[in-house]
Formats: C-alpha cells, sequence, structure tokens
C-alpha cells in the first residue's frame, strides 16, 4: 500500500523511517548463506532470488527441500528474519509457490502435480496475461488453465499466435528458462501490463514516469548505476519491440531515464496500440561513476538536486509524501 493511503486510513499512526542500509545489509547476509548451498543463486531484487539446486543432494546429504528447510531456519537462526520458499522444476512454478503460504511459508509443487495443481487456476494465473487478455480468452470460453490444457498447441497458435504457444507451455507448467547467476548486474528494468490497450502518446509517457523512477529506486538502494537506457514495448499480437540508447555518462536518476525513454518511446508511438512498457538500463556500473557535471548541460545539476530532495522527503515521509506533476494520476475514458 502507498504510504499516502495509509496515512490517509491511519491518520493517526506512527510512521517510521526505512532504514535501507539496514535491510541491504539483511540481504547480502542472506545472498551469502544462498551461496553456500549453490553458485546458481539468480538475484531479482533486494529480498528474492532464484536457486537452481540441481545435483546437490549428495554434496548437502538431503534432497533439496530439506536443504532449502535448513537454510530457513539457519537465516531466522542467524539473519533473525523469516523467509518464504517456493520449490519446483522450474521458474514459473517456483514464483508461484513462494507466494501460496506466505509469510513464512514452504510450498512444494511437484512435476506429477503440476497439471492437476494448475487445472483450476485462472487464464490471469499465467504472467504477462492482463485484464483485456484475460477478457478476450474469456469471450472464447477460455477461462481456466485447464481449459488451455485440454487443447492442441497448433490450435492455439492459429487462433492468438504467439501468445497461443505462450499459453500452451505454461499451462501445462513448461518453463525452459535458466537460472543466471548474473541476472541482476546484466541490467535493472520495471515494466508494466496495462488492462486496456495504450496507443496515445501521452498516456505511454505517464505509464513510463513511475517505472522510471522505479528503476532508478532500484539502482539508488543498489548502489548502481547503467550506461545505456533501453525501452521495451509490446503490442496486442506479443510482438516485441525494444530500442536502446546509450549514456555519455551513467545515470541513476529517474529524469535521465525518463527523457531518454520519452525520446525513444516518441519514434514508437504512431498509433499503435501497445500492451506492456518497461523500461531499464544495461551496462551496469558502481554508482561512483553516475551522473558527473556536466558543461554542456547546466540543468543537470538542478535536475540532481531537485532529485536527491525529493528522495529525502520520501525517506522521511514515504513516496506518495512528493512527487513531480507528471506523475499525477490521469483519468482515461
Amino acid at each position: 500500500m502507498p504510504m499516502f493511503q495509509a496515512r490517509k486510513l491511519c491518520p493517526n499512526a506512527t510512521i517510521l523511517p526505512p532504514n535501507m542500509a539496514k535491510y541491504q545489509k539483511a540481504g547480502k547476509e542472506v545472498r551469502a548463506l544462498m551461496l553456500e548451498l549453490t553458485p546458481l543463486v539468480e538475484p531479482l531484487s533486494i529480498d528474492e532470488a532464484f536457486l537452481d539446486l540441481t545435483g546437490t543432494e549428495t554434496l548437502h546429504k538431503g534432497s533439496a527441500a530439506e536443504s532449502l528447510a535448513r537454510l530457513a531456519l539457519k537465516i531466522e537462526r542467524e539473519v533473525g528474519i523469516t523467509v518464504s520458499i517456493g520449490l519446483s522444476h522450474n521458474k514459473f512454478l517456483a514464483k508461484i509457490a513462494s507466494d501460496l503460504n506466505k509469510p513464512r511459508g514452504f510450498s512444494v509443487i511437484g512435476k506429477a502435480e503440476t497439471l492437476s495443481f494448475l487445472a483450476d487456476k485462472p487464464v490471469r494465473f499465467v504472467w504477462g496475461i492482463g485484464q483485456k487478455t484475460s477478457d478476450g480468452l474469456a469471450k472464447d470460453g477460455l477461462t481456466t488453465l485447464g481449459q488451455i490444457q485440454s487443447m492442441a498447441e497448433r490450435d492455439l497458435v492459429a487462433r492468438y499466435g504467439k501468445l497461443g504457444a505462450h499459453l500452451w507451455h505454461l499451462a501445462r507448467g513448461q518453463d525452459e528458462r535458466i537460472v543466471d547467476p548474473e541476472g541482476e548486474t546484466k541490467s535493472v528494468s520495471a515494466e508494466t501490463t496495462f488492462d486496456v490497450d495504450i496507443a496515445d502518446l501521452e498516456a505511454l509517457k505517464h505509464e513510463l514516469w513511475p517505472l522510471c523512477e522505479k528503476v532508478s529506486e532500484r539502482l539508488k538502494r543498489a548502489g548502481l548505476a547503467g550506461g545505456n537506457v533501453h525501452l521495451k514495448l509490446k503490442t496486442a499480437s506479443f510482438r516485441i519491440i525494444s530500442r536502446q540508447m546509450s549514456l555519455n555518462a551513467p545515470t541513476q536518476l529517474a529524469e535521465t531515464l525518463f527523457r531518454c525513454g520519452r525520446a525513444l518511446l516518441e519514434k514508437e508511438a504512431t498509433g499503435i496500440p501497445y500492451r506492456l512498457i518497461g523500461i531499464g538500463v544495461g551496462d551496469i556500473r558502481d554508482a561512483a561513476d553516475a551522473d558527473p557535471t556536466d558543461l554542456a548541460d547546466p540543468d543537470a545539476a538542478q535536475r540532481r538536486k531537485v532529485e536527491a530532495a525529493i528522495d529525502a522527503v520520501r525517506a522521511k515521509l514515504g513516496k506518495g509524501s512528493i512527487g513531480k506533476g507528471r506523475g499525477i494520476e490521469i483519468k482515461r475514458r
């Protein structure tokens, strides 16, 4: 829940400011304990990661489930926090399992039970399926993954194209993505899928700004910066458009990300309706190199100061306490 909403609902609440240094310390301690189990750890954020425990049974003298149970207890004992764990045979199902019984949950989805577990789940259970797509599938009589399971892949592809193949595989719990230990340091990004496809440039820019703030927040929290900016768009037919811009110097500022993303977006917003927009940075570097003084851009220093001031207020009063005008919610018919 956004802080401004919490304050509105509980005006007499005592708000404690976040302690990012403490969170980062705990996150690093947990990461170190994960790496004791396997070198194949793919961080997703400060508090979430994928682990590949394939072939570690002999080393740890126990099954993956036993190793993870010991890990959870060790984290509680040594770090002082609880964790929720999802165990399965691929990323898609492991992520689903991790969300089933929070907090302090431990859920397993085995291969033998995959189809039956997914059968009664709604189609929106599949990542990437938004409200509009699920509504369209519902009009065709497809509301559950079990119905998708009963169809031939060729029939789904013939009707829905790449979306059909995507649905067919995940409805059966098939996900071939590997655990990539370098995943976190390659790029930092954020994206959102719309309930209704958007073609209007101004509306797309409005959706772009909070994503820039989210990426900026993650970079600042991790002490990182990006040397290039990439924009991601996805059409209603699941065609992905990716555009990239290199920077003269690495950045972690939301304003810089937005200006670059906006420039890339303006070239692609030609009336095509999009169902997803994303923004991210690559060429990850240390934040010490970020946003240096630029004599060719005399306003850069002022932009840095403004953003630093906003960050300081938000750290004390919450994210919803202050922001730029472009972040004000707009209502579309």
